[in-house]
């Protein structure tokens, strides 16, 4: 099976570029920020503060977090309910980074991603996926822009959905996600010292779509299987 891993902080369009590629290759996507972003949308439903790491911990056991594929498209399922868009708020977006350094929460998802790998060719997303969850993948990409250029992507996409949010509110949000991935116990967001670096500042989403397209598919060429 062929891995292709893409970190990088939030807002760097990693997961629109794996869908894209995923899609191009006819690869399963894993989008393991959505895995996070679903245990911090379960805390926050329970009532529990998504920074209580005892309390987001004692929730684990009857939590069951699955990923389906319907006409290629990703849902994320929390106990059997479809919280795919429910997920995508500022404010569980915030969670999802508080619960991800959490070594419990972390090894709760560790086997679900690196048994989709082991069962089909993947394009997988996160934070870290080259150095952690697949440290053997076979193409492996960090993918960043400036805070700026996030902020503004984020702003955008969360305006479309309706979303009520400042481009202030949302760069203070990133700063703080950069801060809590970069500095987290458990696996940090890092690049993989075998990770090909790709800076998409001043792209667009098309330009940077395309230039990681070109990336993969000649990495693809020399994969020795």
């Amino acid at each position: 099976m062929i891995a292709i891993a893409i970190d990088g902080p939030a807002g760097a369009g990693k997961s629109t570029i794996a869908k894209h590629l995923a899609r191009v290759l006819e690869y399963i996507y894993v989008d393991t920020g959505a895995l996070y972003r679903a245990i911090g949308w379960y805390a926050l439903s329970q009532g529990e503060k998504s920074d209580d790491e005892a309390a987001v911990t004692a929730l684990l056991p009857r939590l069951q977090v699955e990923l389906h594929y319907q006409n290629g498209e990703q849902r994320v399922l929390v106990s059997g309910e479809d919280v795919t868009e429910k997920i995508r708020t500022p404010e569980v977006s915030m969670a999802a980074s508080q619960v991800s350094a959490m070594p419990a929460v972390r090894q709760h998802l560790f086997q679900l991603q690196r048994q989709m790998a082991q069962e089909h060719n993947v394009v997988m997303d996160g934070r870290d996926i080259g150095t952690v969850v697949l440290p053997q993948a076979q193409i492996k990409i960090f993918l960043t822009a400036d805070a700026e250029d996030r902020a503004r992507r984020r702003h955008e996409e969360l305006l479309q959905r309706g979303e009520k949010v400042t481009y202030d509110e949302v760069l203070r949000d990133i700063r703080q996600r950069d801060d809590n991935d970069s500095h987290r116990a458990v696996a940090p967001l890092k690049q993989a010292p075998d990770a090909l670096l790709v800076d998409t500042t001043g792209h667009t989403l098309e330009q940077s779509i395309q230039r990681l397209t070109a990336i993969v598919k000649e990495r693809l060429e020399h994969v020795v299987l």
